[in-house]
């Protein structure tokens, strides 16, 4: 019943156009951020995100992406060797960070 009722309302969604100038429309979802994000993290990433607040971890993961983006796109030695290095120190920022909040929440 409910499966009926939601796909009805897509549906009229469609009919009405709503979905036609949605945000990144056409194109592929990079997900790679989502799930290099740890399981139990993203739910409450979702909810932050759609509030407008991004966590420090999800910057930083959303930082390595575009970084590792560009190091693809590149290339310039010198730029590529730069990229690298920004990579490896947005890394360790994160997995420092993310140990930090690992040991805060096995103190709770």
């Amino acid at each position: 019943m409910f499966d009926k009722l939601v796909e009805q309302k897509i549906r009229e969604a469609i009919a009405e156009g709503e979905f036609d100038r949605l945000e990144g429309a056409g194109r592929p979802v990079n997900l790679d951020a989502y799930f290099s994000t740890p399981e139990e993290l993203r739910a409450g990433y979702a909810v932050l995100k759609n509030a407008g607040v991004v966590p420090e971890e999800a910057q930083l993961l959303g930082e390595i992406e575009e970084h590792k983006r560009r190091l693809e796109a590149s290339r310039d030695a010198s730029e590529r060797e730069r990229l690298r290095r920004g990579i490896n120190d947005l890394t360790l920022k994160y997995n420092l960070l993310a140990e930090r909040n690992r040991g805060k929440r096995s103190q709770d």
